[in-house]
């Protein structure tokens, strides 16, 4: 019997609103959730994670086929899709919810994460930005809690919504 083995990968961008569209319309994306993870307090509210008292990232969780995409494409979209030289911030948004983050699955997604990140730093170097600054985090440990269902799929069923996110502006530079 031939299985279809579907991974799992938790990336915090900032806002999780415009993260979650960016990762959803990518194809062998299959599944994308907005939760909380990182944190201190278990099945935090948005309310409690504005605080920061409870030390939660907004996270997107993302659901893939790695028959159809890649972790490593999934990471290349992570590095350009926010600035992840902002410690804390991306664009207006301030507060550690609001940090740069990876939390791993399995070993290969971390060494997959250090290599696109060296990678990106090299290229932030050339044109002059500063150092990386997002953590890369075993997920084990961490649980993900699911934010509240408005906030689930939010720029599909508010268009215009906000989305803040940030960029350095430098690609992803692809190797031949």
């Amino acid at each position: 019997m031939n299985e279809t083995v579907y991974e799992r990968a938790y990336f915090a961008t900032g806002c999780f609103w415009g993260a979650e569209r960016r990762f959803w319309n990518l194809e062998g994306v299959l599944e994308t959730s907005v939760g909380y993870m990182g944190g201190t307090k278990a099945q935090p509210t948005y309310e409690q994670v504005c605080t920061g008292k409870t030390l939660h990232a907004e996270v997107v969780e993302v659901i893939f086929d790695p028959a159809i995409i890649s972790y490593e494409r999934l990471l290349q979209e992570f590095w350009v899709m926010h600035d992840p030289t902002s410690l804390n911030q991306q664009g207006g948004d301030i507060g550690t919810q609001y940090r740069s983050e990876i939390f791993y699955t399995s070993p290969a997604q971390r060494v997959l994460a250090e290599s696109t990140r060296d990678r990106y730093q090299k290229a932030l170097d050339a044109d002059g930005i500063g150092s990386i600054c997002s953590a890369i985090t075993p997920s084990d440990g961490n649980t993900y809690w699911l934010a509240e269902e408005y906030h689930q799929k939010y720029l599909a069923k508010n268009p215009n919504g906000y989305d803040c996110h940030s960029s350095t502006g430098v690609a992803y530079p692809i190797l031949n």
